[in-house]
């Protein structure tokens, strides 16, 4: 049993010195790490689409990228630390809630710049993040060409089938009605290109129409 024990020993200390890694490589890593998270934080910043942008996740985006770079690198250097490594990280549980299934997509982007760049597979992460990103901003100009948003109208009855009217042009969609003592109030779903809003107006003039809010459709 010593044997076998002192065997162990003296292989993963084999594994050790050949994975032996140096400052300098250390920090071109991380470099390369950050040039990687920085697109990720720049496409998030910039083209981010959702009902409330958070700034605390764009920089959790970054550091992500480069704590996941630092684990990669103990465990690729040391088949100890890479151990003791798995151990800790299975015990660690996150119970915060992500309100944007696109920052799911954001958050494993994050992850896999790490895992990439520090493995060394340095022109890999950058080549991906790049097509990542195009790819993304392509898909979110194409889907704000025609934008989802809910229109909110509170009439009486004397304004209900001009109401009706405007909304079946519309080719609105019915998600919610609620009808009180005197008046009605509708949540329609409508899709339109660009910020041109002249039914707004429309349905403002019609008589017996108190207020009509739109307001973006983001899923959440």
């Amino acid at each position: 049993m010593t044997d076998y024990i002192d065997e162990i020993k003296k292989l993963m200390g084999a594994a050790d010195s050949l994975g032996t890694t140096t400052p300098i490589q250390i920090l071109a890593c991380l470099t390369y790490t950050l040039v990687c998270a920085a697109i990720i934080y720049c496409v998030y910043r910039f083209f981010y689409r959702g009902a409330c942008y958070s700034e605390n996740f764009a920089v959790l985006l970054v550091m992500v990228a480069v704590i996941t770079a630092m684990i990669i690198l103990t465990i690729s250097s040391s088949v100890a630390l890479s151990l003791g490594t798995i151990g800790a990280l299975s015990i660690i549980r996150f119970r915060s809630a992500i309100k944007d299934p696109l920052d799911v997509g954001f958050l494993f982007w994050s992850v896999v710049v790490g895992l990439t760049t520090g493995a060394g597979m340095v022109p890999f992460a950058l080549v991906g993040s790049v097509f990542i990103a195009v790819l993304y901003i392509f898909l979110t100009l194409l889907r704000t060409s025609r934008g989802t948003y809910l229109l909110l109208v509170r009439y009486n009855d004397q304004a209900a089938e001009d109401v009706a009217k405007i909304v079946d042009d519309l080719g609105g969609r019915l998600k919610n009605k609620t009808v009180y003592k005197e008046e009605t109030e509708l949540t329609v779903q409508i899709r339109f290109k660009g910020s041109d809003t002249p039914f707004l107006d429309e349905l403002l003039a019609t008589e017996g129409v108190s207020n009509a809010v739109l307001v973006e459709f983001t899923g959440e």
